[in-house]
């Protein structure tokens, strides 16, 4: 599997400009910067979630965990861990694992963790399990304009 189609059409409609950064198969964000030797910092992943009103993806650096009941709080919602035949459905072109974390290409509600907003470059999951995309800091606020952004980790 290689970069996500839908992702890639995402990318090019917003004129984004990226590198890809191969690196050996890994399983998780964690690990995908260990292998491409770039700051876990900077990776930002993906965590999907859900409640009755639907799905949710929080974008958080790769190094770092939600923190439900802050999230929860900012969005006024109650949500936990979403079912993976959803996100299997959903992502139906990424590997298991290797969601990249631009839910609005997807049409899901998004949420960013402030700390990724300094960042002078991004990396993230290409929606397989050896490549990661690199992008210049300002090009995923760009991304991320129209999404919410809030300390969630």
């Amino acid at each position: 599997m290689s970069m996500s189609e839908i992702l890639k059409n995402y990318l090019s409609k917003n004129h984004i400009h990226y590198q890809m950064i191969p690196h050996k198969e890994t399983d998780t964000s964690i690990n995908s910067a260990y292998s491409a030797k770039v700051s876990a910092a900077h990776v930002a992943k993906s965590v999907i979630l859900n409640d009755e009103k639907g799905l949710v993806m929080a974008v958080v650096p790769a190094n770092h965990r939600i923190k439900i009941n802050q999230l929860n709080k900012v969005l006024d919602r109650e949500l936990g861990l979403a079912p993976e035949e959803d996100v299997k459905e959903i992502f139906s072109d990424c590997a298991p694992g290797a969601i990249p974390p631009i839910g609005q290409a997807y049409g899901i509600e998004t949420i960013v963790d402030a700390s990724l907003d300094n960042c002078q470059d991004i990396y993230l999951e290409a929606g397989d399990h050896t490549e990661l995309i690199h992008m210049s800091g300002s090009s995923f606020r760009k991304l991320m304009q129209d999404v919410k952004h809030a300390d969630i980790c």
